[in-house]
């Protein structure tokens, strides 16, 4: 299967998915014994050529693409779709304290709406506008800026990282779809992709639908369907 095609299939859920609540897609690229970085820090390239592509094209079919301020201070990453065509979505940094440096990638003005959470007002860079929610403990609350963007005209939500802010969401019941692209690599230490609440039986664990696409390159992504979880926590 081309790189295209294994894109397209798991792409097509999230362009037909419904708009009138949040829709909310969460990727996360790691190593095959579940690391995003090493103990340094350091996650290049953990991930090949086909899993970026993916990502750009992942980008490319939402109106928002979030991170927490962990992720702009460690990695600075653009959060465009220069890789593949299509329309820069929205970006969004989840920043309660302010402590994204203005320099930031995701900050430049290139035309593309910006967005950053906060729990209190705080100067930004020219153009980008806040969004001020309450916080909850150390948090600010997923739902509640799922629900926010999605009042701004945000129907469809990439939560890309990092692992921490992925983690959040899907602990809060928020969270559709999870991409999880598995690169043939072992790091053996390292950051964990996931930290999600603990359980005491393996029958607690979530068992999500998948569909498994392997890219030329090696890298494997898992499309998996968390929708029966969502589901469960609205009803609740």
């Amino acid at each position: 299967m081309s790189r295209n095609n294994a894109a397209e299939m798991s792409l097509a859920a999230i362009r037909v998915a419904p708009t009138d609540r949040p829709y909310v897609i969460a990727q996360l690229g790691q190593s095959l014994d579940g690391r995003i970085a090493t103990i340094s820090g350091d996650s290049r390239w953990i991930n090949g050529e086909n899993a970026l592509d993916h990502l750009h094209a992942l980008r490319a079919s939402v109106d928002a693409v979030v991170v927490g301020v962990n992720t702009v201070v460690a990695d600075d990453p653009q959060l465009t779709v220069r890789r593949v065509l299509g329309a820069h979505p929205a970006r969004v940094v989840i920043d309660p304290q302010g402590r994204a440096p203005n320099r930031a990638h995701c900050f430049v003005d290139d035309g593309t709406a910006r967005y950053c959470v906060m729990a209190r007002d705080a100067a930004l860079p020219a153009g980008v506008r806040p969004i001020i929610l309450q916080r909850t403990g150390e948090n600010l609350c997923p739902a509640e800026i799922a629900k926010r963007l999605f009042a701004l005209g945000m129907r469809r939500i990439l939560i890309e990282g990092g692992s921490d802010t992925i983690s959040r969401f899907i602990n809060a019941g928020m969270v559709d779809r999870l991409h999880v692209l598995l690169a043939p690599i072992i790091l053996g230490s390292g950051r964990p992709g996931l930290e999600l609440e603990p359980i005491m039986s393996v029958a607690h664990a979530m068992r999500p639908t998948a569909r498994v696409h392997v890219f030329p390159d090696g890298d494997v992504l898992f499309d998996c369907d968390l929708r029966p979880r969502r589901a469960d926590d609205r009803a609740a």
